[in-house]
């Protein structure tokens, strides 16, 4: 019912987001700290977004398309000026958004911000009401600002109906190209009747299905199964301009082990996920950066054709296989071990994976990045699969060889 209040506000296409947005967001590492005397470092402040952006322009993440820097909630001050604008935090950002926007995109960066549709933020500052929805966009856009990301809390079904489509507008009529993040299907339930995902798509860049993340593995797993359990429904809603958000990439800080960083890497991949780390850049390891720059990854991530992929295969063995369609005919395979007890050999061929008959590929292992060798459809293969953990595979397709080589109980790396 509510989205369907919005059909007049469809064709709002304003060709952004071709590919999933990458970078980076302070929520899930760096909450709404906003003790800034005794916890300076780490608190919401122009300090800590600085820093951000020198960490991402400096180590090598521009380069790699991780280009936002996003403000998420408790940047403002408690209460909007006399003219009714939201202004920032006068402690914790005494130089403005304007200033932070502009050191931002000096180091060839974009800056996002974060607002709420409601009467207050989930964090409990001012949010922007229906009568807000153009002044906060003309606000932003003076700013400098390249992506909003909308939340939902304090608002009704009614009012996200009206002023989601709304602010597409208004960002629109703005002139400046804001890349637009909404909440809204997650306060809908995510599904259909009350979601409808072609309305949505002509309204907003990505969106949030489902809840937050948080550190650890349960909730990751929480939101793998949400987004493939319901699949049918959410992937074919994205595409170039219009992504599924699944939240943020949480590698790097505490609650996941090395194998299980790199599972949450390659099952975002292969669902088109927009990459939006949340984690400490100034102080992470070594393997955590190594998961997250990894070249091939993110080049299947981005992939032009912007196909979310589907989860192919689910074993009573707790082996699940995924699949991402690519361009030039290639292919994403991931294969997912919920097991908790020991590496798992896990032996398929890509027929049983519905690949062309007679067809023969060049197989690349996207981790270790070396070429595994040609596979023909046929051919029975395996892999060894730590618990919880993956094996990633780019396959590209190759001319069919008289001789072809075979790729039999060979497990990558």
């Amino acid at each position: 019912l509510a989205l369907a209040l919005a059909l007049p506000s469809m064709a709002l296409e304003n060709g952004l987001a071709r590919t999933p947005p990458m970078g980076w967001m302070s929520w899930e590492r760096f909450r709404c700290n906003v003790d800034c005397q005794a916890d300076p470092l780490n608190c919401i402040s122009e300090r800590l977004f600085f820093e951000m952006a020198d960490r991402l322009a400096e180590d090598g993440w521009r380069e790699l398309g991780y280009e936002y820097i996003n403000i998420d909630d408790c940047w403002s001050a408690k209460q909007r000026d006399v003219a009714g604008q939201l202004v920032p935090d006068p402690k914790r950002f005494p130089s403005g958004i304007k200033a932070l926007a502009d050191y931002v995109h000096a180091r060839g960066l974009k800056l996002g911000i974060y607002g709420d549709l409601g009467i207050f933020t989930c964090g409990g500052y001012p949010g922007t009401m229906l009568e807000h929805v153009k002044q906060d966009a003309q606000t932003f856009a003076a700013w400098g600002v390249d992506m909003l990301k909308l939340d939902g809390c304090y608002s009704s079904a009614e009012e996200q109906a009206k002023g989601y489509p709304e602010m597409a507008r208004a960002l629109n009529a703005t002139g400046r190209p804001i890349v637009y993040s909404c909440s809204w299907p997650a306060y809908q339930g995510g599904l259909p009747p009350e979601v409808n995902y072609t309305i949505l798509a002509e309204i907003c860049n990505l969106w949030r299905n489902y809840d937050d993340i948080q550190d650890s593995w349960d909730s990751v797993l929480s939101i793998v199964d949400w987004f493939f359990t319901n699949q049918d429904v959410l992937q074919p809603a994205a595409g170039p301009g219009h992504w599924n958000d699944p939240d943020m990439l949480i590698i790097g800080n505490f609650g996941l082990s090395y194998e299980q960083s790199r599972s949450q890497m390659a099952l975002w991949t292969v669902m088109a996920a927009p990459l939006l780390m949340s984690t400490d850049l100034r102080t992470i390891s070594p393997s955590a950066k190594e998961i997250l720059q990894n070249r091939l990854m993110i080049q299947i991530n981005q992939d032009p054709l912007g196909i979310q992929g589907r989860r192919i295969v689910k074993e009573k063995s707790h082996i699940e296989v995924f699949l991402r369609p690519l361009s030039q005919a290639a292919s994403a395979l991931v294969f997912f071990s919920r097991r908790t007890d020991m590496p798992f050999r896990y032996t398929t061929s890509l027929a049983k994976l519905h690949f062309p008959e007679d067809a023969v590929y060049e197989v690349q292992d996207v981790f270790a990045g070396k070429i595994v060798g040609a596979l023909k459809t046929a051919d029975n293969f395996s892999v060894v699969i730590n618990p919880s953990g993956v094996v990633m595979w780019y396959l590209r397709p190759m001319a069919l060889p008289l001789q072809p080589r075979h790729v039999r109980q060979q497990a990558p790396g």
